[in-house]
């Protein structure tokens, strides 16, 4: 990768860095820079090495994972439909995905069934939306989309509805879930890992997926196997979408916003782009996090909160600027 390239992701990891140390250091009880430093050497206190390494290092890397896993899914999904409004969620991953945790969650259930049955859901529900969407030919990005949005409507009838049924002592944890929370994220390192090894994968597609931005019949004029990319693309953007949403429920505008800042700043160069919306991604929502810890401490809001406040004026304000 040429310096023009690098030189935008080494700034961008040093953000994230600075994030993560930010966030690993506000709290109840403060910890200085130093001392996280002193911590992840083996040395600090047994206070700071229980803050640092056991509540909020796995809590900020969890953070960092879902939401570069939502800004590189959004990412994909944008040259996929060749839809820059295009949303991680806008296939219905996010509402299997409730649905099938709310499901273990109504049966008593806790920990890994219900990140277990979130994931099963969210993968149900890209089952369901490609093969409605194949039908008996093949799929296009509007009847893909189009059919996104319909079930997607039906997943939140669902959920409306084991909600309303629900009994009222599981009402404010399947809430807390539907909004997105991070602080029942489980291990960070699976998500991690693969965030870094779809990264590896796609950045040596980004010229492909370049000119597959720009419509099928030119890319399959220049040599690309477009079905076979698409099909990739669509399978890459489901897992990630639904790795997020098993970790730390619907968090949204993340994979929306993202890609969209990042190009106004960085251009179209999916070479560049995807693995900056992984780092960008990342520290948006550690600054959520953060945020969402402090801001009515010692109250903690769901992150998905946040991410929509943020969002929407951010939106709003790409949309005036790019008329």
């Amino acid at each position: 990768m040429s310096r023009p390239l690098t030189m935008p992701l080494l700034i961008l990891a040093l953000a994230s860095l600075a994030a993560m140390v930010l966030s690993v250091g506000i709290g109840s009880v403060s910890v200085t820079p130093g001392e996280v430093a002193a911590v992840i050497l083996g040395e600090g206190s047994h206070l700071q090495q229980t803050l640092v390494l056991e509540l909020r290092l796995p809590r900020t890397l969890s953070a960092f994972a879902t939401g570069g896993l939502l800004a590189v899914a959004g990412a994909l999904m944008q040259v996929l439909l060749r839809n820059p409004l295009a949303d991680p969620y806008v296939l219905g991953l996010s509402g299997g995905a409730a649905v099938g945790a709310l499901l273990a969650m109504l049966a008593g259930l806790g920990g890994l069934i219900v990140s277990g049955s979130a994931f099963a859901g969210a993968m149900l529900a890209t089952l369901m939306v490609f093969g409605l969407a194949h039908g008996t030919g093949s799929w296009t990005p509007s009847r893909l989309l189009l059919t996104g949005v319909v079930v997607a409507a039906g997943w939140g009838a669902v959920i409306t509805l084991m909600l309303a049924i629900s009994p009222a002592q599981r009402l404010p944890g399947m809430l807390y879930w539907l909004m997105g929370d991070v602080s029942y994220a489980r291990s960070p390192w699976p998500a991690l890992v693969l965030l870094f090894l779809v990264c590896l994968l796609v950045v040596p597609l980004g010229r492909s997926l370049n000119v597959l931005a720009r419509g099928p019949m030119q890319a399959a004029a220049l040599g690309v196997s477009v079905r076979p990319l698409e099909w990739m693309i669509y399978i890459l953007a489901s897992l990630l979408t639904a790795t997020a949403v098993t970790m730390a429920g619907s968090i949204g505008f993340v994979g929306l916003v993202v890609p969209h800042m990042l190009r106004l700043v960085l251009g179209n160069d999916q070479r560049l782009i995807l693995p900056a919306c992984a780092l960008a991604g990342g520290t948006l929502l550690v600054l959520a996090d953060t945020l969402a810890r402090v801001v009515i401490a010692p109250e903690q809001l769901p992150v998905g909160v946040i991410t929509a406040l943020l969002g929407v004026p951010t939106f709003l304000y790409l949309l005036y600027r790019s008329r």
